[in-house]
């Protein structure tokens, strides 16, 4: 079973095998990309809505790999879905796929390819240069912003 977000109907990426998505990807989609999603739909295509529990999970996860803020509500359930469905996400979106491969989810990139690396992001504030584990948005010591860097 593959989770297809918006980025595979875009592309008009083609998978062999059981697929899946959910209603906030459509809600994204436009034009073609949207009719891509319908047709698949139509041809068998589940469209599932994840539960509160697994969108907690992510949620969770993301904070921990501090792609909390890079995420797309479209890009949580993809995630939840993928939990409840036990399948791989199909995404060239680096923070999906950081948190897909942090839940334990397969992975598959479409033009990008797959991740080389797992990252837990740090933030740093632009001022004082201290780093925080979690996104604190101002620096708790100086009030400068605080953006997200590679640890």
């Amino acid at each position: 079973m593959h989770v297809l977000d918006a980025s595979a109907f875009i592309r008009d990426y083609a998978l062999d095998g059981p697929t899946a998505s959910v209603p906030a990807v459509r809600e994204e989609l436009t034009d073609e990309s949207r009719l891509r999603f319908d047709a698949r739909e139509g041809a068998g295509m589940a469209v599932h809505v994840p539960g509160p529990g697994s969108l907690d999970r992510v949620r969770s996860t993301a904070r921990t790999t501090g792609d909390h803020g890079e995420l797309s509500a479209a890009d949580e359930r993809v995630l939840a879905a993928a939990l409840e469905l036990e399948a791989t996400v199909v995404s060239d979106d680096y923070a999906v796929q950081n948190v897909a491969t942090s839940l334990g989810l397969g992975v598959e990139g479409i033009e990008r390819g797959e991740i080389t690396e797992q990252r837990n992001w740090l933030f740093q504030c632009t001022g004082c240069g201290r780093t925080y584990d979690d996104d604190p948005g101002r620096c708790p010591v100086c009030g400068a912003d605080a953006t997200r860097k590679s640890p």
